[in-house]
């Protein structure tokens, strides 16, 4: 049977401020991503959601990025690679130490933002990225964009590397995803994301918005927990796979 990962960026409040519906979504995906406290996230958010993960036997990630609060981790900021890789490493630490806190572990890392953006692009930074993984959580599963400069980095230091598509976001010919500035960069329908993230797992491809298709492998689907409508979307998704016949487990073990 073929099966799949249903994933989500989770824990992206910060102090008394709420960003999506954490807790909606846990009860439709079987991976999160939860924020480490630079793009979004903190002990107490942090915490409480892998202890929610934890619950609900979903398998539980770091979600790494630039340090941007004021632009929520989507702006691409000046940084060396060895800051980068400190970035990283410090807030792998971080996820680690909460989610021991809350009885919980690691099992995989997701990089989020502007930040995933240039290394699956950029061979250098993509390198830099997998270091500082392989360097503090080797044992950790790497969650990736498919076909991207990232996937072949995991590979190269010898990580676990799982790939991921998105239901909500429009893919260019190059199998990256489209600028966010962009008309139909993000899909907002339901139906349309359902249908698509389907035919895409079906066909083993990423399917661009020109409907050219770039064979890969794909081990999950991530549906964004910060856009409007995010928790119906999910739920679409998850309910076109399984009327397709397609199971939905963790790639990562919890």
């Amino acid at each position: 049977m073929v099966s799949v990962d249903l994933n989500c960026d989770c824990g992206e409040g910060f102090g008394a401020y709420r960003m999506g519906d954490d807790a909606a979504m846990l009860d439709i995906v079987t991976s999160v991503n939860v924020a480490c406290g630079f793009h979004a996230g903190d002990p107490e958010i942090m915490a409480k959601t892998f202890a929610a993960a934890k619950a609900k036997g979903i398998a539980i990630g770091a979600h790494p990025g630039f340090s941007d609060l004021w632009g929520f981790g989507r702006r691409r900021l000046p940084h060396t690679a060895g800051e980068i890789e400190r970035l990283i490493a410090y807030q792998i630490g971080a996820a680690g130490a909460l989610a021991a806190y809350a009885g919980a572990r690691l099992a995989h890392v997701k990089i989020h933002g502007a930040l995933s953006n240039i290394a699956a692009e950029e061979e250098s930074i993509a390198q830099t990225v997998a270091r500082a993984i392989k360097t503090v959580g080797k044992d950790l599963a790497f969650l990736v964009p498919a076909a991207t400069k990232l996937e072949q980095a995991g590979l190269a230091q010898g990580l676990s590397v799982a790939r991921e598509i998105y239901a909500d976001r429009a893919y260019t010919d190059a199998g990256l995803l489209m600028a966010r500035s962009l008309p139909g960069a993000v899909l907002h329908d339901a139906g349309e994301a359902a249908t698509r993230a389907v035919s895409m797992i079906s066909e083993g491809a990423i399917i661009a918005a020109s409907g050219k298709r770039l064979r890969t492998r794909i081990d999950s689907i991530c549906v964004h927990g910060d856009t409007p409508g995010a928790v119906a979307m999910a739920r679409a998704v998850r309910a076109k796979l399984e009327e397709a016949g397609i199971a939905i487990t963790p790639f990562a073990r919890q």
